[in-house]
């Protein structure tokens, strides 16, 4: 495939490929990941999440240029995670645009008092996966998704403790977004807005993983927030 970039200012990402696509990649963990396929059936390419229904929604409205939505979330994975992988599931795939939403599976571990969970390497990991990303795709786009929790299911006992770790890692990705001049896609003031309106488990069902609703709220603003930007898909 031959592909010539045309430009990423303020008129958006635009892309000349051989098949005309651009392609956007999500990467993070189980939120990202929504029971993804892994196998040749492309029913069940995108998984459950956010990562679906941005697809169906921007995909249908650009049809015209069909971009291509690509899912890489891993269920589990912390941000040491994504970096260990990506070679393979970043760098080779060669993204135009590339989301990243990670962060609840460091807390998670930390807060759990876990063996993996001893150091806290989240802002290590994520500044090395950021400063490699410009290195090796310096024309790729970049959007950093706020981590974030409600208060119910498996954050309720230790809700202090959560809020604290989760919080400092926001306040992280907000610095991280602004220092490597990314754009920054904030969840948490939404979701806290949404469980004003109907208990937190009917957005988040266990205070972490969204329900289908929850998915639609993220989904519905990171269009809302990368279609506004520099980096709007056209």
């Amino acid at each position: 495939m031959i592909r010539v970039l045309l430009g990423k200012g303020e008129g958006g990402i635009k892309e000349m490929t051989s098949t005309g696509h651009i392609r956007i990649l999500f990467q993070g963990d189980s939120i990202t990941d929504g029971g993804r396929g892994r196998n040749e059936d492309a029913n069940h390419w995108l998984g459950h999440s956010y990562v679906y229904m941005i697809a169906g929604a921007l995909g249908s409205r650009l049809a015209a240029t069909q971009p291509e939505f690509v899912n890489r979330g891993i269920s589990g994975d912390r941000a040491s995670d994504l970096y260990a992988r990506w070679n393979e599931d970043t760098f080779s795939l060669k993204p135009d645009l590339l989301s990243i939403m990670i962060g609840v599976n460091d807390a998670w571990r930390i807060v759990e008092q876990e063996p993996s969970g001893v150091t806290d390497r989240f802002e290590r990991a994520y500044r090395h996966i950021l400063e490699e990303t410009r290195e090796v795709l310096p024309d790729t786009g970049l959007v950093l998704c706020e981590p974030f929790i409600l208060k119910t299911g498996a954050t309720e006992a230790r809700w202090d403790i959560w809020q604290e770790k989760i919080t400092g890692y926001q306040r992280l990705v907000r610095q991280l977004a602004d220092e490597f001049g990314t754009v920054f896609v904030p969840l948490q003031g939404m979701l806290n807005e949404a469980a004003t309106k109907a208990d937190a488990s009917y957005w988040l069902h266990d205070g972490v993983h969204p329900t289908a609703v929850g998915n639609q709220l993220i989904a519905d603003q990171w269009i809302d927030v990368v279609q506004k930007s520099r980096l709007a898909i056209r």
